[in-house]
């Protein structure tokens, strides 16, 4: 039978070598996507283990004296909302996943989460586990890749830097863009939205477009080897696409170009693909909400109260 527990000193070569096998990491963060996803865990592995200074937690299933399974969680923007950045299940065996998730769960509950988030890969065998531990799928996501992106172009698209008072309009295109199932999930009010933003493990720009007054685009974009770029849009003057190669623009020293796309958002996926993307991943999105959201109670006055016959 395993057991879930901290991690000590003595399991660190346990945790790198699972018996000599390289076992692929489960859960799919942000910043992970389009990697080897079958690279030796080594480095990670150091990562998890030095929790205390980069604000993770670790659990690891034993069996015996043999590691069987890790779990790591840690914040997303804010401390209300975390998210699952290692999961790593040896015997592909429920007895080892559920007690990890349940003691994971226990863990950050006590760091004051209110959500958790995890990604898995479509077919990922955890995912069962994952909806008996509490965690329920919630939207479906596509990964494109763009190999050798075209030179710079001259962009009709006014882009601007984000600024820290436009967040509020940020929130407001974000509630107009993606449906409400989503949004109950993600960014049910703009403090829930603010802290569930995921780490892009870089120096992403936002950049926006503005008309009349109303933020109508949101592009983000890390530059790098592999650029990266994510996109919300309801511009009245540009269509789509126009947008899109405004990205490209931003990212063509790139060796190749990342963008995951919700299902939800099928304009989005045809327009990548148009211009030479090519589905290469498909995850889908899982969350459990670890507290219950209290009514915010009103003060009631004499002329506002409704007598009961």
């Amino acid at each position: 039978m395993s057991s879930a527990r901290r991690p000590l000193p003595t399991d660190l070569v346990a945790l790198v070598s699972f018996d000599g096998r390289v076992h692929p990491n489960e859960a799919k963060p942000l910043e992970s996507l389009g990697r080897d996803e079958r690279a030796h865990p080594l480095e990670s592995t150091l990562e998890q283990w030095f929790s205390f200074a980069t604000g993770k937690h670790t659990w690891v299933s034993v069996r015996g004296a043999t590691i069987r399974g890790l779990v790591s969680a840690r914040q997303r923007a804010k401390r209300s909302a975390w998210e699952v950045d290692a999961l790593i299940d040896v015997d592909e065996d429920e007895g080892v996943a559920l007690p990890l998730f349940s003691h994971m769960t226990a863990g950050i509950i006590k760091q004051r989460a209110e959500r958790v988030f995890l990604r898995l890969d479509a077919d990922s065998h955890v995912s069962e586990a994952a909806r008996k531990a509490g965690f329920f799928p919630y939207a479906k996501e596509t990964l494109y890749r763009l190999e050798s992106p075209p030179p710079s172009q001259l962009t009709q698209v006014p882009l601007r830097p984000r600024e820290k008072s436009d967040l509020m309009g940020m929130f407001q295109l974000y509630s107009h863009s993606v449906p409400a199932n989503v949004r109950a999930i993600e960014g049910a009010t703009f403090r829930e939205w603010q802290a569930a933003q995921e780490s892009w493990g870089g120096n992403a720009k936002d950049l926006l477009l503005e008309e009349d007054g109303i933020i109508s685009a949101w592009l983000r974009v890390l530059r790098g080897q592999t650029g990266r770029f994510y996109l919300l849009a309801q511009s009245q003057r540009f269509d789509l696409q126009e947008v899109v190669q405004a990205a490209l623009s931003r990212l063509h020293t790139s060796r190749r170009v990342l963008c995951l796309v919700p299902e939800y958002n099928g304009a989005w996926a045809a327009c990548l693909e148009r211009l030479g993307f090519a589905p290469v991943a498909a995850y889908a999105c899982y969350a459990q909400r670890l507290v219950k959201p209290a009514a915010e109670l009103a003060q009631e006055t004499a002329s506002q109260a409704i007598p009961v016959s």
